[in-house]
C-alpha cells in the first residue's frame, strides 16, 4: 500500500505518513498565533478554519512553560480532531484530514 498524506485513513497517520507530513510542513509559514490571552474561542475557531482550508498547518503557541504548550496542543487535538505531527519550541504542526467530499478543494 502506498504511503504519504494522500492515503491517511481516519486521521491516524502511521510513521511513514508522519515523515511525509513533516517534510510537507517544513516550508510552511505559521498561519495562527495565540495571543496574550492564550487559547481563546476565537483562536480555536481560526485554527479550525485553517485546518479545514489547508489540512496541514503551523501554529505558534505563546506560553511560558513547556507544560502549558503541551496542554494547549492536547486541547486543540482533542477538540478539533487533529493530530500533532511535530512540535519544536513554540511552533507546532497540526494535521486533520479533509473529508472525502472536500478532498479536491483548495
Amino acid at each position: 500500500m502506498p504511503h504519504g498524506p494522500d492515503r491517511i485513513v481516519e486521521n491516524k497517520p502511521d510513521a511513514a505518513d508522519i515523515r511525509a507530513l513533516k517534510k510537507r510542513a517544513h516550508h510552511l509559514d505559521v498561519v495562527v498565533q495565540t495571543g496574550a490571552a492564550g487559547l481563546t474561542d476565537a483562536v480555536t475557531a481560526e485554527i479550525d478554519n485553517a485546518l479545514t482550508a489547508h489540512e496541514l498547518i503551523k501554529i505558534r503557541l505563546v506560553a511560558d512553560s513547556r507544560a502549558d504548550r503541551k496542554e494547549m496542543i492536547t486541547f486543540l487535538c482533542d477538540s478539533l480532531q487533529a493530530v500533532n505531527i511535530q512540535q519544536i519550541g513554540h511552533v507546532c504542526v497540526l494535521y486533520r484530514a479533509r473529508p472525502e467530499d472536500d478532498a479536491g478543494a483548495g
